[in-house]
């Protein structure tokens, strides 16, 4: 499977690759306020800003990361998007942000700067396309949303908005695993090797916009599953400005089915389980409907901690984009994280982990339901459940933000189209 465009563990992750190629050196590189623009001209526009194409980067620990992006753009294996935006006379430009967690609003702050750059440097009168890629969507869909509300932002003269596999309905972080992120950075948080690694990635499931992104959340172990004050707030300040930008064309595609097709996680197992020097018996459970029991942790020589689930959906196996780390030693995904984690604090873990989960259902990638709901999850999308005015699902459940030709082409497509 290729890198995806947005990796969303980050470098903090055991095992995950420690640097990229390095991308070809940007035509100009815009400092915001924030984050940083990298703008590559088309060669068929002589250097000059004619058609710009603007990219947002997602959700991830740290700041962007120019290298990584351009691979997953371009050098993923499968379709080669720069380049295919620069044949059509397209100028990409790839937006980043100082800090990936920060929250979307404030990211967003750094859109509009970005947008306001591109129409000042822009030869011509070309209407701009823009995006972003997970929840990068969001920052650029709120971006242009609040740009057509505030008097105080100019035009922001864009025909086009696209999503690539953007949470529009909330993502899916398994609350198996957030509750054993947080109890081991509780219990071995001060170790001197392992504890700044658990520390970053409770951190980064405690970030703004992570509570913002996340369809439940439990800042602690013990918490109730529930959506985050966060989330409730940005869902405040997105229904504010509408929504959504209303005078564009509104696309999105998605790296799951529209078929209601499942990727084959069954709800209701152990998907990863460890014994061993610090743990006892510790398990994690895909999630299942009703009530249940969803992990057990003890450390050794301690009592038992069990996490408890009610009324969720059994979402871990709903189509959609799933859950994916790239890594020389394969993908460790979502439970497959946890399970490296256990065997780095000294355990021996049961073979067959199951690794992966759906991250971002396709029903909210092209926000055609609520995730909350169990039938709408294993539904087959319609064109008229959908807030987009265009959407295509992939033709497997694949993972997130993986640039394929199928969903790559059909965006270059629908550009091309609208101009």
């Amino acid at each position: 499977m290729s890198a995806p465009v947005v990796d969303v563990w980050g470098p903090v992750a055991p095992g995950a690759r420690s640097s990229y190629p390095a991308a070809p050196e940007p035509h100009e590189t815009w400092n915001l306020a924030g984050g940083k623009a990298w703008v590559y001209y088309s060669p068929l526009n002589r250097r000059q800003l004619i058609r710009p194409v603007i990219l947002s980067d997602g959700f991830s620990g740290g700041s962007s990361d120019l290298d990584q992006l351009f691979h997953g753009l371009e050098e993923n294996g499968d379709y080669r998007f720069i380049s295919e935006l620069h044949a059509s006379g397209r100028d990409v430009i790839i937006l980043g942000y100082d800090d990936r967690t920060a929250s979307i609003t404030d990211n967003a702050d750094t859109a509009i700067e970005c947008i306001r750059r591109a129409l000042s440097e822009r030869v011509g009168q070309a209407k701009l396309v823009v995006g972003g890629f997970s929840m990068g969507g969001l920052v650029t869909r709120y971006a242009l949303a609040r740009m057509e509300q505030d008097p105080a932002c100019p035009d922001h003269e864009t025909s086009l908005y696209f999503s690539y596999d953007t949470p529009h309905q909330g993502g899916w972080l398994p609350i198996a695993l957030q509750a054993f992120t947080h109890y081991a950075t509780d219990k071995w948080g001060d170790a001197p090797l392992m504890g700044p690694v658990l520390r970053q990635f409770s951190g980064l499931l405690n970030s703004p916009a992570a509570k913002q992104m996340a369809r439940w959340h439990i800042e602690k172990v013990g918490d109730t599953p529930a959506q985050a004050p966060e989330r409730t707030a940005f869902l405040k300040a997105l229904d504010e400005v509408g929504g959504w930008p209303r005078s564009v064309r509104r696309i999105g595609v998605a790296n799951g089915v529209d078929t209601g097709t499942g990727n084959g996680v069954k709800a209701g197992v152990i998907a990863v389980r460890c014994d061993g020097e610090t743990l006892h018996d510790t398990w994690l459970k895909t999630q299942a409907k009703g009530d249940q029991v969803v992990a057990k942790l003890q450390k050794t020589g301690e009592g038992v901690t069990e996490v408890r689930t009610s009324g969720l959906p059994d979402i871990d196996g709903a189509p959609g984009g799933l859950f994916v780390l790239p890594s020389p030693a394969g993908d460790t995904g979502s439970f497959g994280l946890a399970a490296l984690l256990m065997a780095l604090i000294g355990n021996e873990v049961d073979p067959d982990v199951i690794t992966t989960s759906c991250f971002i259902p396709s029903i909210s990638a092209v926000d055609a339901g609520d995730i909350n709901d169990p039938k709408a999850l294993y539904r087959a999308i319609t064109p008229d459940r959908s807030a987009l005015d265009a959407y295509l699902c992939a033709s497997r459940n694949e993972g997130h933000t993986t640039m394929t030709e199928e969903l790559g082409a059909w965006i270059v497509n629908e550009i091309v189209a609208q101009s």
